[in-house]
Order: structure tokens, then C-alpha cells, then sequence
């Protein structure tokens, strides 16, 4: 029995996960996936009631299930939105999940901004480091407020860090048989760390011969991404890279709302998914939340727990509600949050 631990976390996290799980409830009964699903109180009306985000007994918890769903994490009563940091950067971190896995993939023509792109032209996958990078907080403030203030913020690459997202990035793209793997750095500016990057990429990429590669610095691929973003099979870089170069990505395919993630470590075993959009506060109760991000990532969470094939029918399922207008009203339609949930258990 795979026990999912859910968490919603702020805003509208509780309605798309809500409308996440009736999903994968459906699919758990018509299939006997017999999925277990126990929610989990972490976020911010837990913080402010208590002062605890997530203590850590309770991350160490998490690695007893088999996946983890969370909603969004942000809330306007928690100024700092320290709750959401140590919640979600704790558990890619604590539980070293440093795979950030984010397809990009245009499954209605109508919501690219891109002119004359079809589903085909964009379909690729980005692995961005999930664990180092600039994003480990190694720094500080000096004379902070004053006119001499000083604030330094350091990037870490690890060899053992580097070298695992590029072997991932190349098993995935052996794996499914696809034929390109580009590496993005800015290694013309940061010579140090990121001509690690540069050698660890050429090492790697010498045992697989059948693969194309290539390199971009992030700049040009931002700007291959607009331009030419056929080019594109598996691309893998750095942490702060891979979290914009991914929104950019979400943007050519419809937006936030449709873009979906997880959070993997396949040697322990550990997982999370979660839709890439925030917590929308000023939105959140009103229904009208598009639950197809965090949808897509259940789907994501199928296939870690061993059906493929189940994702597939939840990403055409998914397309189908897309081409027939079945979609809340920032994609143009007039359904509900639940309805649009309701369209694609229909379809499935």
C-alpha cells in the first residue's frame, strides 16, 4: 500500500491538491492502486499557531512514505516566510533531493507565445541541481544598516553534487531514448565553480557516445529557448540557473498554471511533487484556482511509483480538457477549479 503524505501548505495549495488527490483517488479505485494518503499539517496557520514549521523528527518522518504531494508554501501574515523556507528548501535539502526534475512540454499550440510552435517543436525535460548553488545560504552581513554594509552570498559546488545531476540528466535521456543533452553554466564569468561543471560534463558525456551535447551559457540558452526551443531533448544546470531558466520554460507552455515538478533522490528513494506556482493568497477560496499543475505532477508521482503508463493517460487526459476549452478562466475557459477536476476524471 503506497502511503503519499500530503501536504497543502497556504493559499491555494489546499484547492489544487485537493483536486490533485481526487484524481489519483479515482485512478487509485479504478485501477487497485490502493493508495494511502495522509495529510500532514505543515504551512503557515500551523506556524502562527504554534511558532513550528516543520520540526526535525518530522522531516526525518518523511522518508517513510513513498512519495510526498505538497500544495504551495507562502503566506502573507508570515512576513518572512521563514515557514516556507525551512519547509520546502528543508526537505530538498534534509532529504537530498537533488534532482529538480521540471518537463517542459506545449500540449495545446494556443497557449504558447511562441508563433507557429506545435506540440512537437516544444517538448523537452531540465534537471537543475536542487541542493548547492547559491541557494544554501552560505554568507553573511556586515555592518548590516549601515551606509558601509557588506553582504556576501556564496555559491558551492561539490564534485559529488555536479557529477550526480549530470549522470541523472544523461540516464534519463539514454533511458528514453531521446538524443540531446545540453549543459548551461556561465562559466565565461565564473570560472571557478562552473568550470568544474564545464569538466564533469566533458567526462560524463565521453561514456555516452550515442548522445548529442552541447553547451550554452544561460544567457544564450534563454535565448535559444525563444528562438529554437526544438533543439532541446534534456537540459541540466546549476540551481539558481535551473529555477529561471524552468519558468521561462513554464511560460512557453501555457504558464505557470500548467507546469508541473518533482523533487527526486532515486538512490534513497525519496520524492516530492508539487505544481510550480505559488500560493496565490489573493485568489485563494474562491475556486478558481487551476488545479492542472498540480494534476500533471500527481501524474509525475504515478510514474515514480511504477506507472508509466497511467501518466501518459493523466497528460492526455489533461491535453484533451486543454483542446476542448475545459479550463478555468486564466486559460480563457469559465470552469471551477473542481470542474475542471471533474472534466479530466471524466475523460480518464
Amino acid at each position: 500500500m503506497p502511503r503519499i503524505a500530503v501536504i497543502p501548505g497556504d493559499g491555494i495549495g489546499h484547492e489544487v491538491l485537493e483536486q490533485g488527490q481526487r484524481v489519483l483517488a479515482h485512478l487509485s479505485q479504478r485501477d487497485g492502486l490502493d493508495l494511502n494518503f495522509e495529510h500532514l499539517p505543515y504551512g503557515a496557520d500551523r506556524y502562527l499557531e504554534t511558532g513550528l514549521s516543520i520540526t526535525p523528527e518530522e522531516m526525518q518522518g518523511l522518508r517513510d512514505y513513498d512519495a510526498i504531494y505538497l500544495g504551495a508554501l507562502g503566506d502573507p501574515r508570515v512576513k518572512s516566510n521563514v515557514h516556507a523556507r525551512e519547509i520546502l528548501l528543508g526537505m530538498r535539502f534534509e532529504l537530498d533531493l537533488y534532482i529538480n526534475l521540471r518537463p517542459v512540454k506545449l500540449l495545446d499550440a494556443r497557449y504558447c507565445p511562441l508563433k507557429d510552435k506545435e506540440p512537437e517543436d516544444l517538448r523537452f525535460v531540465v534537471f537543475r541541481e536542487n541542493t548547492e548553488g547559491l541557494y544554501t545560504g552560505i554568507g553573511g552581513q556586515f555592518k548590516k544598516g549601515t551606509p558601509d554594509e557588506i553582504a556576501i552570498e556564496a555559491e558551492m559546488n561539490s564534485r559529488k553534487g555536479v557529477e550526480r545531476i549530470i549522470r541523472a540528466a544523461f540516464a534519463h535521456a539514454k533511458a528514453r531514448g531521446l538524443k540531446r543533452v545540453c549543459m548551461s553554466d556561465k562559466s565565461n564569468a565564473m570560472r571557478h565553480g562552473h568550470e568544474l561543471w564545464q569538466r564533469v560534463f566533458r567526462q560524463v558525456a565521453a561514456e555516452y557516445p550515442e548522445l548529442e551535447t552541447k553547451h550554452y551559457y544561460v544567457d544564450v540558452l534563454t535565448m535559444q529557448m525563444v528562438r529554437n526551443p526544438e533543439q532541446f531533448d534534456v537540459i541540466v544546470t546549476n540551481n539558481l540557473f535551473g529555477d529561471i531558466v524552468t519558468d521561462l520554460g513554464a511560460e512557453l507552455q501555457g504558464g505557470i498554471g500548467l507546469a508541473a515538478s518533482g523533487n527526486l533522490n532515486p538512490e534513497s528513494g525519496i520524492a516530492m511533487f508539487e505544481p510550480v506556482h505559488g500560493s496565490a493568497p489573493d485568489i485563494a477560496g474562491q475556486g478558481i484556482a487551476n488545479p492542472l499543475a498540480a494534476i500533471l505532477s500527481a501524474g509525475m508521482m504515478l510514474s515514480w511509483l511504477g506507472h508509466p503508463a497511467l501518466e501518459q493517460e493523466l497528460e492526455a487526459a489533461v491535453k484533451h480538457c486543454l483542446n476542448t476549452d475545459q479550463v478555468t478562466r486564466e486559460l480563457g475557459g469559465e470552469l471551477s477549479g473542481a470542474q475542471v477536476a471533474d472534466a479530466v476524471i471524466a475523460q480518464l
